[in-house]
């Protein structure tokens, strides 16, 4: 027994353990998706605020508005309007091409709604009455 306390005491004190080498990727995991979480969220919101109605929270006053539209009328100049030349006609081929494009990306579009996906095909089949009839009217 002695030989074991003998062995205790000239073993070398032992030395603290090594510091963490990976302490920060913790808080650097919470932080990525913290901030992943935070771009998904705004997205989504984006899109339901694009996609919903949205209600009309203005509220105007008459008397304001008819001031400020009274003044503006004062301060205008009469000069004419710019004439436009009118643009060349689009040839019927190029036109029922445009259609036919016009059909095929609404045949790609995938709805959710179902009110959605009705007015896409009652827009398909106006485009297809548009092909297949022999004049096209003229925007």
């Amino acid at each position: 027994m002695a030989t074991e306390a003998a062995s205790s005491a000239t073993a070398p004190p032992q030395s603290p353990p090594p510091p963490p080498r990976y302490k920060f990727i913790r808080p650097l995991l919470l932080a990525a998706s913290f901030s992943i979480g935070a771009y998904l969220y705004t997205t989504t919101n984006k899109d339901e605020k694009r996609e919903g109605d949205e209600p009309a929270t203005t509220v105007s006053s008459t008397l304001p508005s008819t001031n400020i539209s009274t003044a503006s009328v004062g301060q205008t100049s009469t000069s004419p309007p710019a004439i436009r030349e009118p643009l060349e006609p689009i040839p019927m081929d190029q036109q029922r091409e445009l259609l036919k494009w016009m059909l095929e990306e609404k045949r790609k579009v995938k709805t959710k709604d179902p009110q959605e996906k009705k007015k896409i095909d009652e827009e398909k089949a106006l485009l297809k009455q548009l092909i297949r009839a022999k004049s096209i009217p003229s925007l």
